[in-house]
């Protein structure tokens, strides 16, 4: 049907940074699902503790971040991981979560300096109307923590959860 890419090349409040630091996330809209396709540089953070599969606070960890809203208040995150961790998220407003840890398709390999993830995020997760979104990465440890942004947010810290700051993806409609 339709696709789009976000690329995160700036940090949270809008400062370019590096193209080795750059991520993106290719959408592609099918009849059933949204294709997910992660490109990000691999920083070498700790994996999260487990197996594979959801993982609560994936955020704590290296991760790439896509926000998608629709026309009303719903939204849904989604946080791919390179080590094959992910997390999904719906929520019904600004940080109230109806539905956490959903099953996902996902896989996830490390290609030297740079990770590659995969998902089919079903259609019906998805909030109704015209897609708007943003995608974001964060990385590293203690004080030298990164956090990027497709779109910078406003604000005196990092807070992604800002859907009225979301920008259009007409091409997924």
């Amino acid at each position: 049907m339709g696709e789009c890419a976000l690329v995160v090349a700036a940090t949270w409040d809008g400062d370019p940074v590096g193209p080795e630091e750059a991520a993106s996330v290719r959408l592609r809209r099918e009849a059933d699902v949204l294709r997910l396709e992660v490109d990000a540089p691999f920083h070498g953070d700790p994996a999260p503790p487990g197996a594979a599969g959801p993982h609560d606070g994936l955020w704590d960890h290296e991760v790439v971040e896509l926000f998608l809203a629709g026309t009303g208040a719903a939204y849904v995150e989604v946080e791919l991981g390179p080590h094959g961790h992910h997390l999904v998220l719906r929520l019904a407003d600004v940080r109230r979560v109806t539905e956490r840890a959903l099953p996902l398709e996902y896989r996830a390999e490390r290609l030297g300096a740079r990770w590659r993830g995969s998902a089919r995020l079903p259609a019906a997760w998805l909030p109704p109307g015209p897609l708007r979104g943003n995608a974001y990465a964060i990385h590293g440890l203690g004080a030298a923590r990164r956090y990027l942004a497709a779109h910078p947010v406003p604000g005196t810290a990092p807070d992604f959860h800002q859907p009225a700051r979301f920008e259009a993806l007409p091409t997924l409609d």
